[in-house]
């Protein structure tokens, strides 16, 4: 099948903390739009302004006439409008996130995590409303759901989805190797005079940040460790600064190419999260052969394989002991480095919008 027009909901490029749901959708768009026989566009909310730069959709995007709260909360309640008022036709709708556009057409969702269901505790009441409802509508409506990694597709089957309705899709990463100029200058920008442990994201509880800050105090010395992303909800990062063993650095929201660099100097990276759908950063840095220390018993174990430390993330002892081998092993450390890369390049967004594109013809069909 060709020619498919496809509508594709990149609403989450324009929230205030747009994290690795924009990732997907952009990396997802961008190597669709290089397949031939699809016409890809973007459905929005209302904004008096463009994306920010490092989240802008490299499609073109239609924007609906209501600003996002008010389209969210009708999309949830009233399933409407359809994107068509603002796309024209199309044959299939994709909804890239959680917020479930109605079903006019042919509907293929992508679910990266169901962290609402399993730890509830770590959202807002209005949050929870929100995600529940769009979870009661993709489980009625969505014709295909898309999961980005084996530890997502089991938890949608276990929420009721039937298995035949399931894909696994994994995403891809950019492997683009920084510099070793480029990581000078970011050295100079951001004043890191030290070795340094790496931690990024966006600072919410289920990134478990207060336990690589705890876990850092059973590392040598000369060891600091640098935060770098926005800010988020439920984590009082000031506080955490404040009592941590060690000199932490809290860059804020960093852009990609300084982040690629900032992976790239770093002595190790460290991300025990309690729950991922897939986990961008461990892929991100293994892309630039840093060591990483990441968790046992979610997606973050079935991206890393052997090529990481896998460590309890409720463990602050576990999670110093690795870090402390990874800093003082040197054959370690090299051994994981190249592990890393080699995983890393496993995944690709090529792949990802091969099976994104069969997605999109099987549901036509």
């Amino acid at each position: 099948m060709s020619g498919l027009r496809v509508a594709m909901t990149v609403e989450q490029c324009w929230h205030r903390v747009p994290g690795g749901t924009a990732v997907a959708a952009i990396g997802m768009a961008r190597a669709l739009g290089e397949r031939a026989g699809l016409d890809l566009v973007g459905v929005a909310a209302r904004h008096a302004r463009a994306a920010p730069r490092d989240f802008r959709p490299p499609l073109p995007v239609r924007h609906l006439p209501l600003p996002r709260a008010a389209l969210y909360e009708s999309w949830h309640r009233l399933r409407r409008p359809r994107v068509e008022r603002a796309t024209g036709p199309v044959d299939v709708v994709h909804a890239t996130s959680i917020a479930m556009p109605p079903r006019s057409r042919p509907l293929v969702l992508t679910i990266h995590d169901l962290a609402f269901v399993r730890q509830p505790a770590h959202f807002t009441a209005r949050g929870l409303r929100f995600f529940r409802r769009g979870l009661d509508l993709a489980l009625s409506e969505a014709d295909l759901v898309l999961c980005s990694s084996e530890a997502t597709r089991r938890d949608c089957e276990e929420a009721g989805f039937p298995p035949a309705r399931l894909r696994l899709v994994p995403l891809g990463v950019d492997v683009r190797p920084a510099s070793e100029a480029d990581v000078e200058r970011v050295r100079r920008r951001y004043g890191l005079g030290r070795p340094y442990v790496l931690w990024t994201g966006t600072v919410e509880p289920r990134k478990n940040l207060p336990a690589v800050v705890a876990a850092m105090g059973r590392v040598g010395p000369e060891v600091e460790l640098v935060v770098a992303g926005p800010r988020g909800w439920s984590e009082d990062l000031a506080a955490l600064v404040a009592r941590a063993p060690k000199p932490v650095r809290a860059l804020g929201f960093v852009p990609g190419d300084d982040l690629r660099a900032l992976y790239a100097g770093a002595r190790a990276f460290c991300w025990p999260t309690l729950l991922e759908g897939f986990g961008f950063p461990v892929l991100e840095a293994m892309a630039q052969g840093t060591p990483v220390v990441t968790s046992r018993g979610t997606s973050t174990e079935e991206l890393a394989g052997d090529a990481a430390l896998l460590v309890d993330p409720r463990d602050e002892a576990a999670i110093g002991r690795a870090l402390d081998a990874v800093l003082a092993d040197g054959d370690l450390s090299a051994r994981l480095a190249r592990a890393g890369r080699e995983r890393a390049a496993r995944f690709t967004w090529a792949r990802c919008g091969r099976l994104v594109a069969q997605a999109y013809e099987d549901v036509a069909a």
